[in-house]
């Protein structure tokens, strides 16, 4: 019984921590496609294709049910994976709807038509495929009226946290936030659009100020994948074991990953 967690890169940790949190008994299979990173930069074809390279040695790893950690991918592959791609018996679900219904205050899995919400205006704060595909504006459009978002994409954010440069990472996210309210000069939300973001929660916060919700994805997404197996405990696999993957140099990831998360982390070769 396995549940995989896909990324790009190290972004994903963000949200395995919080799925690992959750349901500690529960084998988590994570795969980083370091050789690949970032995806952010590609476009759609070339996402599409990375992905579902990974996530079918997901399934081969025993993972019936896979969650896309990366945003991008989200964006870009995930549709056309699921009416194209994805066997019956396997489910790959992606970050964007937990964090939406969040936002919309909608409980998961409520397909009521849309409706007029609190907040009006909303920062979204994203990679440049992930704005580019616009996927977060038409889930948003499933379930809420009269929002509008103002979408920036945050070029340089993802490599600087791979690296490890928190201190350009830094630079970078108060950058993006002004050019941001230069265009929505007071959101009343924002959306942290990728999970590598979540490191950067506090410089997005005192960036944007005090009174603006920030919302980010692990453990939305944590909480979502627990309803979601309470109800479908069938898509959890046969994997049994716990581990970390990447097509990258496996020292060198697992070095970054245990800087990332503070704590021991060992990945393998894919």
């Amino acid at each position: 019984m396995a549940v995989g967690i896909f990324d790009s890169g190290l972004g994903g940790l963000t949200v395995w921590s919080a799925v690992h949190d959750k349901l500690p008994d529960l084998p988590l299979v994570y795969f980083a496609d370091s050789a690949h990173a970032p995806y952010g930069v590609r476009d759609a074809d070339d996402i599409y294709d990375l992905t579902t390279k990974s996530v079918g040695r997901m399934f081969d790893e025993g993972c019936d049910l896979v969650i896309l950690a990366c945003n991008t991918a989200s964006a870009a592959a995930l549709r056309r994976m699921q009416e194209k791609w994805v066997p019956k018996d396997k489910r790959v679900l992606g970050v964007f709807v937990p964090l939406i219904e969040a936002l919309t205050e909608r409980q998961w899995g409520d397909n009521s038509p849309p409706r007029e919400v609190d907040v009006k205006h909303v920062a979204l704060f994203a990679t440049p495929a992930t704005v580019a595909s616009r996927a977060f504006q038409r889930e948003l459009a499933f379930r809420a009226i009269g929002v509008d978002v103002e979408a920036q994409a945050c070029g340089g954010v993802v490599d600087a946290i791979e690296d490890g440069d928190m201190i350009l990472a830094e630079a970078l996210v108060r950058s993006h936030v002004d050019a941001l309210k230069r265009k929505m000069p007071n959101p009343g939300a924002a959306i942290l659009g990728c999970t590598h973001y979540p490191l950067m929660h506090e410089t997005f916060q005192d960036a944007l100020c005090a009174d603006v919700k920030v919302f980010s994805q692990a453990n939305l997404v944590g909480d979502s994948l627990s309803d979601y197996l309470d109800r479908r405990p069938e898509f959890v696999g046969s994997g049994t074991e716990s581990k970390f993957l990447t097509t990258g140099d496996p020292k060198r990831v697992s070095d970054r990953a245990t800087q990332f998360l503070r704590r021991k982390i060992t990945f393998a070769a894919a």
